[in-house]
């Protein structure tokens, strides 16, 4: 018995080291992304919209966007980076994909903006 608990210990003591860890990913993108606009709906009447981006740690992401309180759409995405520039792929849906840089404007905010300089979203 002695012998099977002590092989039962070494097992357990060779799978725990043989565990590789999972690299931590730090990226500055990784938080609550947003923008909002108002649209006219009508003559008299205007609408909010709300386009909201949330960066996980693991490459993955949510898309929102609302209208007034009521959600319209709601994607997952995946993202990448290469030399500073965000690949933003929606796969299942027919939204295109977006290339994103992070910038820091004047007054200190940081945006990400599309590839002809127009701000897509503002950190939360």
């Amino acid at each position: 018995m002695k012998k099977f608990l002590s092989l039962m210990a070494l097992t357990g003591l060779l799978f725990i080291a043989s565990c590789s860890s999972i690299p931590e990913n730090d990226d500055p993108v990784i938080g609550i992304w947003s923008q909002t606009t108002i649209e006219n709906a009508g003559p008299t009447e205007k609408k909010t919209v709300r386009n909201e981006w949330i960066f996980n740690d693991v490459y993955l992401g949510r898309y929102h966007q609302y209208e007034g309180n009521e959600l319209v759409i709601q994607n997952d995405y995946s993202w990448t980076i290469e030399n500073g520039t965000y690949t933003l792929e929606y796969p299942g849906s027919d939204i295109p994909s977006s290339v994103l840089v992070m910038k820091t404007t004047a007054e200190g905010k940081t945006i990400l903006a599309d590839t002809n300089d127009n701000i897509v979203a503002i950190r939360e």
